[in-house]
């Protein structure tokens, strides 16, 4: 979960499993990519 980055077009990604996105296999990954080159601020994540 996401603080301080507008996810304009990618909110799907920071909502819970079930949702909208399916649930991380065990031994994968989920990558998250969105732009921030146009924000400023203080960003942080958290499970």
């Amino acid at each position: 979960h996401w603080h301080g980055f507008f996810q304009k077009n990618n909110s799907w990604a920071d909502d819970p499993a079930f949702v909208a996105q399916c649930l991380i296999a065990q031994n994968n990954l989920f990558l998250y990519t969105f732009p921030t080159a146009s924000q400023a601020g203080t960003f942080w994540y958290h499970s």
